[in-house]
């Protein structure tokens, strides 16, 4: 799960999804609430690392949290 810090808006939120669902690997990235961003994925496909950058170079303050 990733935290975002900013509050995004829903065109802002799917431009994330989309650019998420890009990446090997992720199965189905999803805003939960509007700064939790929750993201199956294939670990060995992807990391946390790689979709932390993906969110964070879209200009947003994000770090992971565990469940």
């Amino acid at each position: 799960m990733i935290h975002i810090d900013e509050m995004l808006d829903t065109t802002q939120q799917q431009a994330i999804e989309v650019e998420l669902r890009e990446i090997e690997g992720v199965i189905a990235p999803r805003f939960n609430k509007p700064h939790l961003l929750v993201i199956s994925y294939n670990a060995d496909s992807t990391n946390t690392a790689t979709l932390l950058k993906t969110v964070k170079d879209r200009g947003c303050q994000a770090q992971v949290v565990a469940l």
